[in-house]
């Protein structure tokens, strides 16, 4: 009975979302709109048919299918078909449809903050929407000839989508948060290496405002949760009890923690003194790197996943980037960063030659060639160990050391809950709770600790309403 009632749940969210039009960067989770109507062409012949569902339209997706072919190409007894969707949770409120008039999917793709929700997922029966990697798996080195690639996953991406002991989804686009500089204003400011603290930074920020020429304001980063959350696995501090939800279901929130009271306040510090540029905009990824583009700030926090555009665009900007660590907490030992970005998802229920075919694919789709290849392209992670030791070897990041920036720092982390990242149920809805009170923050110059406690109060009751309908 509470196996229905929590898949009625899903479904009314979803008519809900859906009726709600709403639009969102697609990286927040939020839904746009609806999938592309382009997908990878179907072979002729006696195939058995791979939809995987992507959350990407632009030229990530053009890659999915190019792989997806490649894939195709080397296996024709399978064709890979790519739909890609305009954001996760489009994926995701089509998947929950898809479900309901039983004909799901073999994969969909969706982002890390929703690892809770994609574990709590049941069908009318009760059955969970996906079954773990490591259970499909089972114990195999090659599948269809291409090799297992799970004992080489990143450990930071391995570690976030482990639960207890199961390697549930295959990372892919995987991402950290890093600085980059404008080389050329810091060192005009005297500052020749990029800082590394707060403290430094707000140094630095003083340094640029007393240029004579120097920008309006120093450093800018978008105004959303997942910035807090790297903050406090810097800080080796958890976002939510059960340690971040790894030993058990997370059930309180820790929303006044002292990690995050100072990173907020520290945040709210350059803010007053002019040196954070506030777009005015909630998770306004376009509009940071725009200020940066522009010369407007000299410093930009941001997702590595565009390490690669970013470097090259400041270049034909005419000025010098540099990619370094997050900066942190320079009063507190450092524990580690933690991954964004999203995985991929098989769905249970498969018969045993399709679910064959989509391991076969999965691994092939991270392959070393591949996974390499995709973190040239963009520069979300190298998402194996294979994959960095090929580019090593090739002297691709003797070439280009900007990319190697956030695998070094993933690298860097302890295996802590807290550098792991939470699982939380809700965790987008709480993601909202803490940007929009950190806007109040900042625009209405509120007090952090008060404006927190009333943050706290709202993200448990949000948790609170989840874990009764889909706890123990």
């Amino acid at each position: 009975m509470k196996g229905l009632l929590r898949y009625l749940v899903l479904l009314a969210v979803v008519v809900l979302v859906a009726a709600a039009c709403s639009s969102d960067d697609s990286d927040s989770g939020t839904t746009t709109t609806a999938a592309s109507t382009e997908t990878t062409a179907a072979p002729s012949g006696d195939v058995t048919t791979i939809d995987f569902w992507v959350g990407f339209t632009d030229y990530r997706l053009d890659w999915s299918k190019e792989t997806a072919a490649a894939f195709n190409a080397a296996h024709p007894e399978y064709n890979v078909q790519v739909t890609g969707f305009k954001a996760y949770n489009d994926v995701w409120d089509a998947t929950v449809l898809a479900v309901d008039s039983g004909q799901p999917p073999a994969l969909i793709h969706f982002f890390e903050a929703a690892t809770r929700q994609a574990l709590d997922a049941v069908t009318p029966d009760g059955d969970p929407y996906f079954k773990s990697v490591t259970d499909a798996v089972a114990g195999r080195t090659e599948i269809l000839g291409e090799p297992v690639i799970l004992d080489s996953v990143i450990s930071a991406a391995r570690n976030y989508y482990t639960v207890n002991g199961s390697f549930y989804s295959m990372p892919w686009n995987t991402s950290s948060t890093v600085m980059f500089s404008n080389m050329d204003m810091l060192k005009a400011a005297g500052i020749t290496e990029p800082p590394a603290t707060w403290a430094e930074v707000t140094a630095a920020c003083d340094a640029i405002a007393a240029l004579a020429d120097g920008p309006s304001s120093c450093i800018t980063w978008p105004n959303h949760s997942w910035f807090v959350e790297q903050s406090l696995g810097q800080q080796g501090e958890l976002l939510a009890n059960a340690d971040n939800g790894r030993t058990g279901r997370a059930t309180e929130v820790y929303l006044e923690s002292p990690g995050m009271l100072a990173y907020l306040e520290w945040w709210k510090s350059l803010s007053d003194a002019g040196h954070y540029l506030y777009t005015g905009v909630q998770r306004d990824w376009d509009g940071t790197t725009a200020a940066f583009y522009a010369g407007d700030v000299a410093m930009l926090i941001y997702s590595s996943s565009d390490t690669t555009a970013i470097n090259e665009t400041g270049t034909e900007s005419g000025f010098e980037v540099a990619t370094t660590f997050m900066p942190r907490n320079g009063d507190v030992d450092y524990v580690g960063n933690l991954i964004g970005g999203a995985t991929i998802w098989m769905l249970g229920g498969l018969d045993q030659v399709t679910e064959d075919g989509t391991l076969a694919f999965l691994n092939f789709f991270s392959n070393p060639e591949n996974a390499a290849a995709w973190h040239q392209l963009t520069g979300y992670e190298a998402i194996t160990t294979e994959a960095i030791d090929l580019l090593v070897s090739e002297g691709f990041y003797d070439e280009n050391p900007a990319n190697k920036v956030a695998s070094d720092q993933l690298a860097a982390a302890k295996n802590t809950p807290a550098s792991l990242g939470a699982l939380l149920g809700n965790f987008v809805g709480i993601r909202d709770v803490i940007t929009i009170a950190i806007e109040d923050i900042l625009v209405n110059d509120l007090d952090v600790a008060t404006r927190m406690a009333l943050a706290q109060e709202e993200a448990q009751k949000s948790l609170d309403e989840y874990e009764s309908l889909f706890g123990g």
